[in-house]
């Protein structure tokens, strides 16, 4: 086998499982996304807040996130997945959790379906994703939907 093939067919594994996850957030059931603005209306409401995780990457949560959201790692990989599978062993099964991302247009997105499949296999049964079509910043913060920064 030459050089050149034996690269290509090492790239062609390599980024097999990244094309696979991205994309997987678009399997994720119709009925288990929330919409931006019916996740503003609910925390507006005065009703009791979802528990809310943004799964993505760190630097996205420093800069803006949806204010009472928790940062525990990426859903991409196993110590974020942990993190967030620690984080909820001990709340009831019924706890209302919301789960979001927004690094990038949903269709790419890695790490809301895998935090999605890790609440559900554990049992929660009132698990939603917040759909974030392009990202956090053009969907959320442009409109002037309330942020935190920081920790």
């Amino acid at each position: 086998m030459n050089y050149k093939r034996s690269v290509i067919l090492l790239l062609s594994f390599t980024l097999v499982p990244l094309i696979h996850a991205a994309g997987q957030a678009s399997s994720i059931p119709q009925s288990k996304l929330i919409s931006i603005d019916n996740l503003v209306k609910m925390i507006q409401s005065g009703q009791e807040k979802p528990l809310m995780f943004q799964v993505g990457s760190r630097v996205l949560y420093q800069q803006a996130h949806i204010p009472g959201s928790e940062y525990l790692g990426p859903g991409s990989n196993e110590d974020g997945l942990k993190k967030l599978r620690d984080r909820v062993s001990a709340m009831p099964k019924s706890k209302s959790i919301v789960l979001y991302c927004g690094c990038c247009p949903w269709g790419h997105c890695p790490n809301v379906k895998p935090a999605f499949e890790a609440l559900t296999s554990m049992g929660f049964s009132d698990v939603k994703v917040l759909y974030i079509p392009d990202n956090f910043g053009t969907d959320w913060v442009d409109k002037g939907y309330p942020t935190a920064k920081g920790e």
